[in-house]
Formats: structure tokens, C-alpha cells, sequence
């Protein structure tokens, strides 16, 4: 039996309408499982009822009152994911397909069945038992992940409505940061957290007036310092978000730099997540690449002379040598000349 699964907390129900067999399952299994006996269908849906999650019921056919089949079609109605199995000594083929059609069975056992068998066949439905419900919870985490992603969009619009650049920024530098976490061979998991980050990264610029944002000329040194609590604002908006991905410190840290030149808190090299690093540089390549309210965009060869200039002072080395392949291999910004 794998490590992984401590069996004797899964519980197996047995139904029989002979007691000596109930009996013998239970003897020769609890020491394995935590099993469970029912003298019949009724019996078995009672304690269904009343007990924990039964993750396999397995139950003969041939009973009084309430068969097997009748029985296993309700199990599966009412608790689809607990695991059915049938143990018969009537091998009718009919009764058999009856019992596999209508109560989706997962093994058909005959008696007398050896207590190796039994076993196997118990553990291999509590790996089906686990696996169903690992796909729920995928499927689970996945539309809250999905959900996320639709409010943390809703903030761009949002931002989108004053200030137009800075959305379109932000879903590009989106893009730009999953690039380069792929080229760095990050996890898809984390590459998904990062994107999401990057989506809103700028979303603290709701604070900052729309003069200030689209002024044309040079910032004053108090117009820039209101530039730069951005950062601030939006690890604040993002205090009380409930994920397992660090949104609200790559969204502060975004503008650190690894020499400690950054804000707002002038970290340094490793004190700067690696996420947080991947959108600064794909926050230089997008900013040096499109106009800007000060001035025109720059050129490819530009772009990559300023982030040479800055690798291994300012800017991840290995973050910068993945955005310079990604501009010279034409992945972003292809229509642009160098």
C-alpha cells in the first residue's frame, strides 16, 4: 500500500443480508480499514446517512427487500463520489450489467473472494476515491483562479478610465513578464501568479492625479515623489487579497532595483522576489518602447543598449538576458525596427 494514504482512515461499508459474512469482512479488514457493516440495503442507506463519507460501499446483490442494484444506484445518486463495488456469489451475466449500468460500478467481485483480493480491490477503489476528488478541487481551484483574474481585469478598466496608457501598459507588460518567466523555466503556476501581478502593477497610479500621469515636460521632484507612492498604493489596495501568490509584494517591490537605487524600500539582490524583478525589466521594455506623454518611442537597439547598461547593476542579469532574446528573436514588439 502507498505511504501516502493512511487507509485505516477510509471507510469501507460492507452489505450483506448474512450476518456471518458481514462479520467475517469485519475481522478480516478492520485492521486495514475502518470498516463498517450493514444487514441489508436499508440498513446501509441509514448509516450512510448518519456516519462520515464512506469512500467504497461494497454490497452483494441478491438481498431482501432492498438488492444490491437498487441499493448502488441510490449510493451513486446520492454520493457520487464514493467508490461501488459489488461481491456476489451469483455470477448472472444479466445481473451482473444491471448492477455495473445502473449503480456505476468500479469492481464486480465474486465469492468466495480471498482477503488478498478484497484488499486490492478495496485499495484500488480508495485511489479512485482520492483521484475524483483531487479533479474536484482542480476544478475548483481553477474557476477561483479564473475568478481572480476577472476582478483583477476589472481593475484595469478601471485604471483604463483615466488614464489609458498605463491599462494598456499593464496587460502588455503582462505578457512580457510570462515571456521571460518561461524563458527562465518557471513553473506554469508561477508564471499564472506573476501574470496576474503584472496585470495590475501599476494600479496604485488611481491615486495619482491624471496631470501628474500625462504631464509632457519634466516631473518636479514633489510630482515624482507622488509618482512614486504608486507602489505603495497598490500593495495597499491588494492588503487583504487572499491567494496563494505573493500579488501584493510583487506589486510593491516592482520598482526596486537589485542595487538598492529602487522604491520604496531600497531593497537589494535576494531581498527582491524574482517575480518582482521579471516585471521590471518587462516594465523598462514596454515603457522604452511606446510614447510616452514625455517623449517618443525608442527603438529596439535603444531599448536593449538601456537594459545592457543596466543588467547586473539595476536589473537581473538573468531577467535582462531573456527580454534582449526575446526583442532579438522578434517574440515582442516584432513590427518594430531596430
Amino acid at each position: 500500500m502507498p505511504e501516502n494514504i493512511n487507509y485505516n482512515a477510509e471507510h469501507v461499508l460492507f452489505v450483506d443480508d448474512e450476518p456471518n459474512i458481514l462479520q467475517s469482512y469485519l475481522r478480516t479488514l478492520r485492521s486495514k480499514f475502518s470498516v463498517s457493516i450493514a444487514l441489508g440495503g436499508k440498513a446501509a442507506l441509514e448509516l450512510l446517512e448518519s456516519s462520515p463519507p464512506y469512500t467504497v460501499v461494497i454490497s452483494d446483490i441478491k438481498m431482501p427487500g432492498m438488492d444490491g442494484v437498487e441499493l448502488l444506484s441510490i449510493v451513486r445518486e446520492r454520493y457520487p463520489d464514493t467508490v461501488r463495488m459489488v461481491l456476489t456469489g451469483y455470477a448472472d451475466l444479466n445481473i451482473a450489467m444491471s448492477a455495473v449500468n445502473q449503480g456505476d460500478i468500479f469492481r464486480f467481485l465474486t465469492k468466495p473472494c480471498h482477503p488478498d483480493d478484497l484488499t486490492k480491490a478495496i485499495v484500488s477503489g480508495v485511489k479512485q476515491y482520492k483521484m475524483t476528488q483531487a479533479s474536484r478541487e482542480l476544478v475548483a481551484v481553477r474557476r477561483m483562479k479564473e475568478a481572480l483574474e476577472g476582478s483583477l481585469r476589472a481593475f484595469t478598466r478601471l485604471v483604463e478610465f483615466r488614464d489609458p496608457y498605463t491599462a494598456g501598459h499593464m496587460d502588455r507588460t503582462a505578457e512580457i513578464s510570462s515571456l521571460i518567466a518561461t524563458r527562465l523555466g518557471l513553473s506554469p503556476d508561477i508564471i499564472q501568479g506573476l501574470h496576474l501581478a503584472a496585470l495590475v502593477h501599476d494600479i496604485g497610479k488611481i491615486a495619482v492625479p491624471s496631470g501628474v500621469l500625462n504631464k509632457p515636460g519634466v516631473l518636479s521632484d514633489a510630482e515624482f515623489a507622488l509618482i512614486k507612492t504608486h507602489s505603495l498604493v497598490g500593495a495597499e489596495i491588494f492588503e487583504t487579497l487572499a491567494t496563494d501568490w505573493p500579488i501584493q509584494r510583487i506589486v510593491l517591490e516592482h520598482h526596486e532595483r537589485i542595487d538598492g537605487s529602487g522604491y520604496p524600500n531600497g531593497l537589494k539582490g535576494d531581498e527582491i522576489l524574482l517575480e518582482s524583478k521579471i516585471i521590471s525589466v518587462a516594465d523598462s521594455i514596454d515603457a522604452i518602447l511606446t510614447t510616452r506623454p514625455y517623449r517618443e518611442a525608442l527603438n529596439k537597439q535603444k531599448c536593449i543598449d538601456l537594459l545592457e547598461k543596466e543588467k547586473g547593476i539595476k536589473l537581473d542579469t538573468s531577467c535582462v538576458d531573456a527580454g534582449v532574446a526575446l526583442l532579438k528573436e522578434g517574440v515582442i514588439f516584432k513590427d518594430l525596427p531596430f
